[in-house]
């Protein structure tokens, strides 16, 4: 017989993050006033990820959107709150944007599954640009 701690409930099943790890940042623009805007990254916070399934529906419907999603993540839910606004970067670099957020009911520790779609912009080639600029 499988042991239970008191505080957990009995229906729960255990989740695991065991895929990597991936940071979450706020995209905030800090160009002048008037001028093309700059989008610079700051990190909100790092956490471990699960890989998800991207399920056939999900995927038809997003690009009824006009948005493809290309993965679909669980993680623990966040002490900070995540919206999809937020930038979404993996171990490997890869970033992408968040594209919905939802709770997921039903499993121990609290999770949370975030949709990510493919971002066309270079964060990092941007940053370089920024650093070069302030050089000169």
């Amino acid at each position: 017989m499988p042991r239970k701690l008191p505080t957990r409930p009995t229906n729960d099943i255990s989740q695991n993050f065991n895929s990597g790890v991936i940071g979450i940042f706020s995209a905030e623009d800090v160009a002048e006033i008037g001028h093309q805007p700059k989008l610079k990254l700051k990190k909100k916070l790092s956490t471990m990820y699960e890989e998800q399934r991207l399920g056939i529906n999900r995927l038809y419907l997003s690009r009824q959107n006009l948005a493809e999603i290309v993965r679909v993540v669980r993680v623990p839910r966040a002490p900070v709150p995540i919206s999809s606004q937020d930038v979404a970067q993996t171990e490997d670099g890869q970033h992408y944007r968040i594209d919905t957020v939802q709770i997921v009911e039903g499993c121990h520790p609290a999770a949370m599954d975030i949709s990510l779609r493919a971002v066309e912009e270079d964060f990092d080639a941007r940053l370089k640009e920024d650093k070069t600029d302030e050089v000169e």
